[in-house]
């Protein structure tokens, strides 16, 4: 039996997997998505949210998706690993992600491109429907297949962008896009997420323990325990999550009721024990 069942839970509250129904959004989280939507309906073209390692980018980019989900009207694909080695290649993953049929046999960049514009306008123009392309890890790419997006983001009608272009990526993709000037003047919406406060580590562990089933009145961390657990990770929801999820661990191994200081502090004492300080045990932890 897992430890969340022990502690009378219908699933793993602080998974570090992705996904949309544990991600708990803070303010700045709610506004970007909500501000994306804007963008999807406006039909602006490129839209970038950057944020360190940890802070909720990939959740949100699932987040979005479902949402897209549950609306009419939208076409969509998340792109997790924009890693290719050529510009044809990465032309060739669109066509496939998008189901996009090439007459050619063999087909050429231009063949590609003409491919996706036909299918661009086809959905834009004559079904009226909204394109959406979301690339996790973006600040990976290369320049030739940000070049790519930016010839696709070039097919337009007068007054809309044929294709809405979200970047999810850490730090690095700043000076990428700075360093292609005909890529940052096609950015509508930019976004920086951050770490979350103290009151909104609070809020992410109890919204996180609700979803997994606990809707018993006593709190299952104390204020004390969230202080710890929020200096230890700096507000980082990776971080937070992976800490919670060892001492929910902690507190069935010990037979305890409550998650406290003390066992959080033993958590962190195992680390330092281990040779790794509190922040490098919990970097490598999510590795």
């Amino acid at each position: 039996m897992s430890y969340f069942q022990v502690l009378g839970l219908d699933r793993e509250p602080f998974s570090t997997s992705p996904d949309p129904l544990f991600f708990y959004q803070s303010q700045r989280h709610r506004a970007t998505l909500a501000n994306l939507v804007i963008e999807f309906r406006l039909k602006r073209g490129l839209s970038v949210v950057i944020g360190d390692v940890g802070v909720g980018k990939t959740t949100l980019g699932r987040k979005l998706i479902q949402m897209l989900s549950e609306r009419e009207g939208f076409i969509f694909h998340m792109m997790l690993d924009p890693t290719f080695p050529s510009e044809e290649q990465f032309y060739q993953a669109l066509i496939r992600s998008f189901g996009i049929e090439t007459a050619a046999v063999r087909p050429t960049l231009l063949d590609y491109r003409e491919g996706l514009e036909r299918f661009l306008f086809r959905k834009g123009v004559e079904e009226h429907k909204t394109v959406v392309l979301i690339i996790d890890e973006a600040h990976k790419l290369n320049p030739l297949s940000l070049e790519a997006l930016r010839v696709l983001l070039n097919y337009e009608t007068n007054e809309t962008k044929l294709l809405q272009l979200v970047l999810l990526g850490q730090m690095e993709l700043l000076p990428l896009l700075k360093s292609m000037p005909n890529v940052v003047d096609r950015i509508s919406m930019k976004s920086m997420l951050t770490p979350l406060t103290f009151e909104e580590t609070r809020e992410m562990v109890e919204f996180r323990l609700y979803e997994a089933g606990y809707h018993f009145p006593s709190p299952l961390f104390l204020d004390e325990a969230i202080h710890a657990i929020y200096r230890a990770s700096s507000g980082y929801p990776r971080k937070i999550a992976m800490l919670c999820h060892r001492a929910l661990r902690g507190l069935v191994m010990y037979n305890r009721s409550v998650v406290d200081r003390e066992l959080v502090d033993n958590v962190l004492q195992e680390d330092i024990e281990a040779g790794w300080s509190p922040t490098e045990a919990l970097q490598k932890s999510v590795c």
